[in-house]
C-alpha cells in the first residue's frame, strides 16, 4: 500500500507533504512477530488547517496518526519487528534512506535522562521506587515469544521454534528430535546417515536473547540498555545514534545465529559423526548474513525450482559462500516446484538443471523422493516438489539421465572454479544476497564475499586476491554505500598496498555506534589516504572496472545468455562447461583464456570424450567452433599440449543411411489401458490414434521392428526424430542405452549387423494422459490413484509415444 499525506495550503490547493509505501500484506509471525506493526514515516513540521490522506493499493489498515512526537522511520523493520514480506529481498532491502534529526533536541530522549529501575522491581512486578521531581515516563521492556511454530511438520512433531541466539538451546532441541532417533540406532546400523539437514530459514526474526545486553557490551564497548526506547520507536540521543545502534543490533543479530544455531547445530552433529548440511538463506524472515551464515557449515547448499524465479538468489548465495569458504562441493536442493504434477520428464529438466551448473552448483539433492508405502499409482505427491519416486513412469528407468548428472557434477567437483571479481556485499545486516554495481562485464566470473573473509582470509599472491584455497581475483569490487568499519577498512587498505586493486568509492563513516565519534574520524582519514590517487602500494584504487580488470574476458564470442559457462582449472589443464539455454540449434566459435592446450569434447550424455581438431590460438587465447543441439550442455577440456593451430571439422555431418519406414509392432501394458499387442502403420503421437486405451496411456510401450541393413562403416547411430518422453534402445539383444534428450540419437555401431536387425525401443511418457483419461471415467473404473491431480477432464493431453522418424544415420 501507499499512503500520501497532504495539507491544503493557503489556495486551496492540496499539496504532498510525504508519501510513504507499507506492506504487512503477510501477517504471520514467520514474516516477523509484530504481524500489524505500525508503519511510521517522519516529515518536517507542518501547520494547515486541513490535512488528508490519499491511500492506493490493497491492504489492513487499522489507524491513521498523526503526531507532533519525533519518531524513528521503519522502527517496526529496522527492529526486525517485521521483515520483508515476499521471499527474496534484494541487497538493499535492510538498508533505509538517512533519516533527518528533529529540529528540537527535547524531542529526543537523552541517554543520560534515562534511569534503569530493573533492580527495583519486586518478582510480582512492583515497582518501588522515590520519583524524582518531574514528569517521567515509566517504559517496561521485556521478551516474549514471537509464537512461530515449525512446519511443516508432523502433529507431534509440531511446537514453538527455538531460540536461534542460544546455543544451548540449539543442543537441547537436538538431544530432544535426532537425539532420540540417534539413541535409538546402534552406531553399526546408521553408515548411511551422514548429513543432518538445515532447510532454508523460513521461520522468521528475533531480536532479543538471555543474557544477550552483557554479549552486547562485550562486542560494541556499550551499553545497549538506555537504547531499549527505541524498539518503540522512540529517538535516543539522536537518530544518528539511534540508526546506529540499530545497526549494532541487526549485524549481532546475523552473528549470533549463525555461530550459535547454525555453529551449535554443527558441533552437536559432529559428536555423532555426522555434517551438517545448510541452505544459507531463508524466505520469509531471514535475519541472517548468508555468507557467515554458510561458514558455519561442513556442507552449503542452494535451491532452484524447476521455473520461476526462485535459484536466482539462493544458487549464488550457497556457491559463494562454498567458493569464499573453501567447501569445494556446492549443493543444490533441485527441482523443489514448478509446473503440473506428474507432467515432467527429465528433458523438461534439463535446461534448468544445466543453468544450476553454471551459477557454481556441483552436485544436486533431488527434491523430492517420496517412499510410496502403497502400491497405488501414481499416489503420493506434494504441491512443492518434483517426483522421482519409484511410482512415477519414467523415475525406475531414467539410471542414464542420472549417470549423466554424475558424470557433470564430477568434472564440475575437480580443481578450483576460477573468477576475476569478488563483488563485497557490505557489512550491513539481514543480508541474503549481495550486487553488482558495476555490473560484470560479459566474459568474467564473480563471487559474492564479506568483511570477515576481507579482514582474516584474503592475502594478495602475484597481483590477485588469493583465499586459503586457492581462488583468486583479479579485482574486490566495494559496494555503492558510504559506510564501512574502520577495521575493515585498514584490511582494504593493506591489501591494496599489497598490490591488490579495487573498485569503488570512498565510506564517509562507520556504521556503528561502536567507538563513536572516533571510529568516523578513522574511516576518514583512511579513505583520504587510499584514495590520494589510483596508485597505492603496489595497488591501486580505480572507479572503472574493465580497467580493472586488466586481462581479455575468460569467455568471449556466446550468443548473449542463449549460452551460459562457468570454468574450472584443475593441475592438469582447464575445464569449462556450456549449456545452450535454447529450444534451437547454437552455432558458435567461443573464445577460451587459455592458449597452447589441445581442445576436446567431453560428452557427459554418451559418457565419451575427442579432441576437437578445429581451433586457432592468437593472443594467449583459442577459438573453438562448436556446436550444440537443444537444451545441450557439453565441457570443452584443454589438457594436452598444442603448438599450433588445428584443422579439420570438429561437427562433421552425419550421412542418411536408411530411414525406418512401415509397420511397427507396439506392445502397451493392458493394466493402464492400452492393448497388449497392436500394429501401427506407421508412426504416430499416440494422443492423435483412435483408440481411447492409447490416447490416455501411460506407462511403457515397446515398438518392435526388423530391419535390413549394410555393414556398418565408421560410426552408426540410431536416431530416433521426435519422442516423447524417453526411449531404451535394445538392437540384436544389445542394450544401446537410453534416449532421453537432444540430439536424440544413440550409438549403434556394435550392434548393428549386415542384413536383417532386430529393433526394440522401450518408450515411456508422463502419468499426464492417463490421469486426464481417468477423469473421464466413473471413480470406480478409474485405473490411478492420487493424492493430488492438478488437471481437468478436458486439459489437453501431452503428446506421447515415437514420432520419429527413425533413422540410421553414420559419421565419419
Amino acid at each position: 500500500m501507499s499512503a500520501d499525506l497532504q495539507m491544503k495550503d493557503v489556495s486551496g490547493t492540496f499539496r504532498s507533504v510525504r508519501t510513504m509505501m507499507f506492506d504487512r500484506h503477510r501477517p504471520d509471525p514467520s514474516a516477523g512477530p509484530l504481524t500489524n506493526g505500525p508503519a511510521t514515516v517522519s516529515f518536517p513540521a507542518v501547520t494547515a488547517r486541513q490535512f488528508r490522506i490519499v491511500v492506493s493499493g490493497w491492504g489492513p489498515l487499522g489507524e491513521i496518526d498523526l503526531s507532533g512526537a519525533a519518531r524513528l522511520e521503519s522502527y517496526v523493520e529496522k527492529t526486525l519487528g517485521k521483515t520483508y514480506q515476499e521471499p527474496q529481498p534484494n541487497w538493499a532491502t535492510y538498508m533505509w534512506p538517512t533519516q533527518p534529526e528533529p529540529e528540537r533536541s527535547d524531542l529526543t530522549v537523552a541517554p543520560a535522562s534515562i534511569v534503569d529501575l530493573s533492580a527495583k522491581v519486586e518478582p510480582d512486578g512492583t515497582l518501588t521506587w522515590q520519583v524524582p521531581a518531574g514528569e517521567w515516563t515509566i517504559l517496561r521492556s521485556g521478551m516474549a515469544p514471537t509464537g512461530v511454530m515449525n512446519g511443516p511438520a508432523s502433529p507431534e512433531g509440531t511446537g514453538y521454534e527455538i531460540d536461534k541466539m542460544s546455543r544451548p538451546l540449539a543442543k537441547a532441541h537436538f538431544d530432544a528430535f535426532l537425539g532420540k532417533l540417534l539413541r535409538r540406532m546402534p552406531k553399526e546400523d546408521r553408515s548411511a546417515l551422514r548429513h543432518v539437514v538445515a532447510d532454508s530459514y523460513e521461520q522468521g526474526s528475533q531480536n532479543w536473547t538471555d543474557g544477550f545486553a552483557e554479549t552486547f557490551r562485550r562486542r560494541y564497548g556499550y551499553d545497549p540498555i538506555p537504547f531499549l526506547p527505541v524498539f518503540g520507536g522512540r529517538i535516543v540521543r539522536s537518530a544518528d545514534a539511534s540508526e546506529r545502534f540499530l545497526w549494532d543490533l541487526r549485524r549481532l543479530i546475523a552473528d549470533r545465529i549463525a555461530t550459535e544455531y547454525v555453529g551449535g547445530l554443527r558441533d552437536e552433529s559432529r559428536k555423532h559423526g555426522l555434517d551438517l548440511w545448510l541452505e544459507n538463506y531463508g524466505h520469509w524472515g531471514f535475519v541472517g548474513e548468508f555468507m557467515t551464515y554458510g561458514s558455519q557449515a561442513e556442507e552449503i547448499g542452494g535451491e532452484f525450482w524447476t521455473e520461476g524465479s526462485l535459484g536466482s538468489i539462493e544458487l549464488r548465495a550457497a556457491a559463494s559462500a562454498a567458493h569464499v569458504y573453501g567447501k569445494p562441493v556446492v549443493h543444490a536442493e533441485a527441482w523443489t516446484s514448478g509446473g503440473p504434477l506428474w507432467a515432467l520428464d527429465p528433458w523438461a529438466l534439463k535446461k534448468r538443471g544445466d543453468w544450476a551448473a553454471t551459477e557454481g552448483i556441483n552436485h544436486f539433492v533431488m527434491h523430492v523422493y517420496i517412499h510410496q508405502p502403497s502400491e497405488r499409482t501414481p499416489g503420493i505427491s506434494t504441491w512443492f516438489g518434483t517426483e522421482f519416486n519409484r511410482h512415477n513412469t519414467w523415475f525406475p528407468r531414467a539410471g542414464e539421465w542420472i549417470e549423466s548428472i554424475r558424470r557433470q557434477h564430477f568434472l564440475l567437483q575437480q580443481g578450483r572454479y576460477v573468477a576475476d571479481v569478488a563483488y563485497f556485499i557490505g557489512e550491513d545486516a539481514p543480508k541474503m544476497i549481495g550486487t553488482r554495481q558495476p555490473e560484470l562485464p560479459e566474459g568474467y566470473s564473480y563471487d559474492y564475499i564479506d568483511a570477515k573473509s576481507i579482514v582474516s582470509r584474503l592475502k594478495v599472491v602475484n597481483g590477485r586476491l588469493t583465499l586459503p584455497s586457492g581462488i583468486s581475483y583479479r579485482a574486490l569490487v566495494l559496494p555503492p554505500q558510504t559506510t564501512m568499519r574502520p577495521e575493515v577498512l585498514r584490511r582494504v587498505r593493506d591489501l591494496v598496498a599489497a598490490g591488490a586493486t579495487i573498485v569503488g568509492t570512498p565510506p564517509e563513516k562507520s556504521p556503528s555506534l561502536q567507538n563513536y565519534p572516533s571510529a568516523d574520524a578513522e574511516v576518514v582519514r583512511l579513505a583520504k589516504e587510499l584514495w590520494a590517487g589510483e596508485r597505492f602500494g603496489k595497488g591501486q584504487v580505480l572507479n572503472d572496472l574493465k580497467k580493472a580488470l586488466d586481462l581479455p574476458p575468460d569467455m568471449e564470442g556466446l550468443p548473449g545468455d542463449k549460452a551460459l559457462w562457468i570454468h574450472r582449472s584443475t593441475s592438469e589443464g582447464e575445464i569449462y562447461f556450456l549449456t545452450n539455454q535454447t529450444d534451437e540449434p547454437l552455432k558458435m566459435a567461443p573464445t577460451f583464456r587459455v592458449s597452447g592446450r589441445q581442445p576436446e569434447l567431453w560428452d557427459a550424455v554418451e559418457g565419451s570424450h575427442r579432441d576437437l581438431p578445429e581451433f586457432r590460438m592468437a593472443g594467449g587465447r583459442t577459438t573453438v567452433p562448436l556446436e550444440l543441439a537443444p537444451r545441450e550442455s557439453t565441457f570443452v577440456v584443454f589438457r594436452r599440449k598444442a603448438s599450433t593451430d588445428g584443422g579439420g571439422t570438429n561437427f562433421p555431418q552425419p550421412t542418411p543411411l536408411s530411414t525406418l519406414e512401415g509397420a511397427w509392432n507396439v506392445a502397451f501394458d493392458p493394466k493402464w489401458g492400452g492393448p497388449s499387442s497392436v500394429t501401427f502403420d506407421g508412426l504416430i503421437d499416440w494422443t492423435k490414434r483412435p483408440e481411447e486405451g492409447i490416447r490416455h496411456y501411460s506407462g511403457t510401450a515397446v515398438y518392435r521392428k526388423e530391419f535390413e541393413s549394410a555393414a556398418p562403416k565408421g560410426k552408426v547411430y540410431l536416431d530416433l526424430g521426435e519422442i516423447h518422453s524417453m526411449g531404451r534402445v535394445k538392437l540384436n539383444g544389445q542394450d544401446l542405452g537410453l534416449v532421453w534428450c537432444a540430439p536424440w540419437r544413440i550409438d549403434a555401431t556394435k550392434a548393428l549387423r549386415a542384413g536383417t536387425n532386430r529393433l526394440e525401443i522401450e518408450v515411456t511418457n508422463t502419468w499426464q494422459n492417463r490421469l486426464i483419461g481417468d477423469l473421464n471415467l466413473p471413480e470406480d473404473q478409474r485405473k490411478t490413484s492420487a493424492t493430488v491431480v492438478p488437471f481437468q477432464a478436458n486439459s489437453p493431453l501431452r503428446p506421447a509415444g515415437l514420432v520419429g522418424p527413425v533413422r540410421l544415420i553414420a559419421f565419419p
